[in-house]
């Protein structure tokens, strides 16, 4: 498929064993269509998903919960206390707002939740991330595989930097104040998809097949090319009516997320 770009050629979407790639452009998506999230909150809550009714119960294992670019923990606790209240032992990310580079994130934050969920269930974790959160999650799997049991990404751009200009501009201005805090002690490309770091170099790899995939995405988004956020692989892709934002309160998300986590269950 191909991806429509302002002033640009098109871009040709790489094949899915190239993952995340060295590629980064605008998106010509209607970004509006962001305020209807509302709509999908409330039917969450009018949705006997969110009250556990009809889905797979789950086994107490930890899933861990990472929000997307410039968001912090705070917008996925409805996800957070829903997955607690279907069975599982579900932690917040506590990586603060994410607008920093990813590699130190994982490095100094994200990591000491996993180790915690990893040392108090004794199992194997679940991830799940919503945008960069995805990406996050997905590189986390890539680097532990040995640690992580499953990766769901929602709405996650990992197989490349497409999105709405704004969003893009936004990125930009914190590459530059990541430049200016970190210095020296980051990459010059960090905050592109250009970086060599840990977090983009695991990205570039096929996960394992001891971690299960799941990516979820709407072609209604506004703020990433859906295209990207594709596996490429049918049987791990799924399509949901919605928006980028609204993802985290999809009762169609919850119910994909739900037998997901169930068919990669672990052992006691």
């Amino acid at each position: 498929m191909k991806n429509k770009a302002p002033g640009r050629r098109r871009s040709r979407i790489p094949p899915p064993e190239a993952r995340i790639y060295e590629h980064e452009a605008e998106a010509d998506i209607p970004i509006w269509k962001e305020a209807l999230f509302g709509a999908e909150l409330l039917l969450l809550h009018a949705s006997p998903v969110f009250y556990g009714l009809g889905i797979p119960r789950g086994d107490s294992s930890a899933v861990v919960v990472i929000p997307g670019f410039l968001g912090t923990d705070l917008y996925v606790t409805h996800l957070h206390s829903w997955l607690e209240r279907i069975g599982y032992r579900a932690y917040l990310s506590g990586i603060g707002m994410n607008a920093e580079c990813p590699n130190l994130l994982i490095r100094y934050r994200l990591t000491a939740t996993i180790n915690k969920a990893i040392e108090q269930t004794g199992r194997k974790i679940h991830l799940i991330g919503h945008s960069l959160g995805g990406i996050i999650a997905r590189s986390v799997a890539s680097q532990r595989p040995k640690d992580v049991a499953s990766v769901i990404t929602l709405a996650a751009p990992i197989r490349g930097t497409v999105m709405h200009p704004s969003i893009l501009r936004a990125a930009k201005e914190v590459r530059s104040q990541i430049l200016s805090q970190h210095g020296r002690h980051v990459l010059p490309d960090c905050y592109t998809p250009r970086c060599t770091c840990d977090f983009l170099s695991s990205l570039r790899c096929a996960l394992p097949a001891s971690v299960a995939e799941t990516a979820i995405y709407t072609k209604d988004d506004g703020i990433v090319d859906w295209r990207y956020c594709r596996t490429g692989d049918r049987d791990l892709d799924f399509e949901v009516p919605g928006t980028h934002v609204g993802l985290v309160f999809n009762p169609s998300v919850y119910t994909i997320i739900a037998e997901r986590l169930a068919a990669a269950s672990l052992p006691v």
